[in-house]
């Protein structure tokens, strides 16, 4: 799922409409006619859309590239909220493949996967994910003989 704000979207859907008429992609000067907004927010909002993988840009020309799975929030905090809820789904996930029936997964194998694995998080946010997590029951931290573990509470 892809979430957007009520301003990309409506660029996104600007850009949807005037792309049956161009085959290149639509002109950057048309769209900013078109929306009557600054173009450096233009910029920025193609920013975004193209680093979502949304929109596609050659050379000012804009083209869609998906818009199935798109959720429309109402400011960037929501996104931003919601992005870190699907986050957290995917490294739960992860963390159930690792702890497997035991449930325990060693502190070190989790952060290592979260870093480099597929998620490949930043350090910041590895430990923010994983506290996160402890706070809404999902995992605890338990002492073992051999280091530090993580126990899965409950599934999502």
């Amino acid at each position: 799922m892809i979430h957007i704000t009520k301003k990309e979207n409506m660029v996104l859907n600007r850009v949807k409409y005037f792309q049956s008429e161009y085959e290149d992609g639509v002109p950057f000067e048309i769209l900013k006619l078109d929306l009557e907004i600054s173009e450096i927010e233009l910029r920025d909002i193609l920013k975004v859309l193209e680093d979502k993988k949304v929109v596609s840009q050659n050379q000012d020309h804009i083209k869609v590239e998906k818009s199935d799975e798109i959720n429309v929030l109402e400011s960037k905090a929501e996104v931003k909220r919601e992005e870190l809820d699907d986050m957290e789904k995917k490294a739960f996930e992860i963390m159930k493949k690792l702890g497997g029936e035991s449930k325990l997964v060693s502190r070190y194998i989790l952060e290592g996967e979260m870093l480099y694995g597929e998620l490949k998080l930043s350090t910041q946010k590895t430990y923010k994910l994983i506290i996160t997590l402890e706070k809404k029951g999902l995992i605890k931290k338990v002492q073992m003989k051999d280091g530090e573990y993580y126990t899965i509470q409950s599934p999502v």
